[in-house]
């Protein structure tokens, strides 16, 4: 399991286990948060296609889909 800070989430680099439509490496480029300030999801881009995807941001905890830092 992945430890992460939501709050130091912005512009942080994931690498995907297995590759999420052909995709590996990503950059997460916005935060959500609701009213009280609490993280909600997260807008991650793929580097080389620039697809851009919302998930919630707990699933990036799960390190058998997800390793922090591009590998």
């Amino acid at each position: 399991m992945n430890r992460i800070n939501p709050n130091k989430l912005l512009n942080s680099k994931w690498t995907a286990v297995q590759p999420v439509n052909r995709q590996r490496h990503f950059i997460v480029t916005k935060v959500l948060k609701v009213d009280d300030g609490s993280v909600t999801a997260c807008v991650i881009e793929a580097l080389l296609t620039r697809e851009v995807t919302k998930i919630d941001w707990r699933k990036l905890k799960d390190s058998s889909q997800w390793a922090m830092g591009w590998k």
